[in-house]
């Protein structure tokens, strides 16, 4: 009977029309499982929840008496993500919805500790807002990194989609290829315009629509060009910036040899085009030619941006570029929608726990990555003679060679599609299973990003607040990024 009654259970899961429906049902499915018993109880051996819990209740006793610089105190003692080990990737791997209540518990009593602080007039703001600053500085930032993926980009579109219908999208953006056209619709838009442009009949081809069954048709670099012009408003980066609040990067890589990749962003490009920039990062090489970044001068004329210099596919060099991340940003904090076809055989998921055939097939493919490196240390000057093999080379290496996850990882499943397809339209209903793939692949990691973001989300919208000037340092509305928008 209880076995019956699980089984019951993991088909509404599966069957869940919405997030609400799913929590519902992993809920349901963790208390007959035991794990809601695990998740009530502090103890485990992979975080010190005596020093979690001894936290907590001092934040609680000072927030019931009402003493502010006591929780300033304490916050000030440390303010990180992996407090006593409270991130430990193994705490979100037992029950299906959520982790130890102790960990959440804590995590809201900080939240609400920030904003008493927030709101204290008897702590002088200049005291305030170094507070809240060496704080988000301590503990980082979170950032949505989005894969190449060709077609595969309505994946990652189901993924923001599920991430912002539960108010947990960060702020922070970066897509190559077709992850940028997608983080560009986002980083474009202000926050109550996002849920219209996420709507699967808005980025479909409307003009001509494809069916299920007709014969891919690939798109041109003009077709393209078009279809991103309907998509993307007019917009610099800076101007992106100033009216979506979010920080957009697209990752382009370079044409020609002996130059590194760029990540174009509002800080390090801020009047570059962002519809140039998409396009260039989506101009896969061999089939779509390199392109030349166009940016908007001081008098508002498009003019070229390193006219010498061209530009091909982002997910060439950085298709999940956290260390650039890191240091423009702060960004210690990585949840990846990985959905790129030539990168899911190396996209394995070292924070999932693995069944011994996963451990396996990770280790061969670390040995193969070894060989073929040591193989093109010894053929690096016989192919040099042959400038088409050796570039061929070249890019395998580079893809192979990548990182392809971070510390949250939203994996497309491996299903088999058309590589005719990759470059091409796609029938609606093909687009609206894409686009549910990615929010059913998010929705068991919405309570994980919820927990793990929860102080960075409350420190970044505080510090918006709390500094009107708003000249408060790389990634927020510097007086540089400050210009009226057209």
């Amino acid at each position: 009977m209880i076995f019956s009654s699980s089984l019951s259970t993991e088909s509404e899961l599966v069957a869940a029309p919405d997030y609400e429906a799913w929590s519902k049902a992993a809920r349901a499915l963790d208390k007959k499982s035991g794990m809601q018993a695990w998740r009530d109880a502090d103890e485990s051996q992979h975080f010190d929840y005596r020093a979690i819990r001894a936290r907590l209740e001092r934040l609680n006793a000072m927030a019931d008496m009402g003493d502010v610089r006591g929780m300033l105190f304490v916050l000030n003692e440390g303010i990180h993500g992996n407090m006593d080990g409270m991130g430990h990737e193994r705490l979100y791997q037992k029950a299906r919805f959520g982790t130890k209540r102790v960990i959440e518990d804590y995590v809201a009593a900080v939240v609400y500790a920030l904003h008493a602080i927030e709101k204290a007039r008897a702590i002088p703001l200049d005291e305030r807002r170094d507070f809240f600053r060496r704080a988000q500085h301590c503990y980082g930032r979170s950032a949505l990194l989005m894969s190449g993926s060709g077609t595969y980009l309505f994946f990652h579109v189901g993924v923001v989609k599920a991430l912002w219908s539960e108010g947990v999208l960060p702020s922070i953006l970066s897509g190559a290829s077709g992850g940028s056209i997608v983080a560009a619709v986002v980083g474009t838009r202000a926050e109550r315009e996002v849920g219209t442009w996420l709507d699967s009949g808005v980025l479909a081809n409307t003009d001509n629509p494809v069916k299920r069954g007709d014969k891919p048709r690939r798109m041109a670099q003009e077709q393209v060009r078009e279809r991103l012009a309907s998509l993307i408003p007019d917009l610099t980066f800076q101007e992106a910036y100033e009216v979506s609040g979010k920080h957009l990067n697209v990752s382009v890589a370079p044409a020609e040899k002996h130059q590194n990749g760029r990540l174009l962003n509002a800080i390090a490009a801020p009047n570059v085009l962002v519809r140039d920039a998409v396009l260039a990062s989506c101009a896969v090489p061999g089939v779509f030619p390199p392109v030349m970044l166009m940016a908007r001068d001081a008098k508002g004329r498009r003019v070229p941006y390193q006219p010498d210099r061209r530009w091909v596919d982002g997910s060439v060099t950085h298709d999940v570029p956290t260390k650039r991340l890191e240091r423009l940003y702060g960004v210690n904090h990585h949840i990846v929608s990985q959905a790129n076809p030539f990168a899911l055989p190396f996209a394995t998921d070292m924070r999932k726990q693995k069944a011994p055939l996963e451990a396996i097939q990770h280790a061969s493919m670390m040995t193969f990555k070894a060989w073929l490196n040591a193989n093109m240390t010894i053929f690096q000057k016989p192919l040099a003679l042959v400038p088409p093999l050796n570039s061929l080379a070249n890019l395998t290496l580079s893809l192979i060679n990548q990182d392809y996850t971070g510390d949250i990882n939203i994996i497309r499943p491996a299903k088999f599609w058309s590589p005719t397809k990759l470059l091409s339209d796609l029938a609606q209903d093909e687009i609206d299973e894409l686009i549910d793939s990615g929010m059913r692949e998010a929705w068991p990691r919405i309570e994980m990003v919820r927990t793990q973001t929860a102080i960075s989300r409350a420190l970044e919208a505080i510090l918006v607040r709390i500094d009107k000037s708003g000249d408060d340092g790389p990634g927020h509305r510097s007086r540089a990024l400050r210009k009226a928008v057209r």
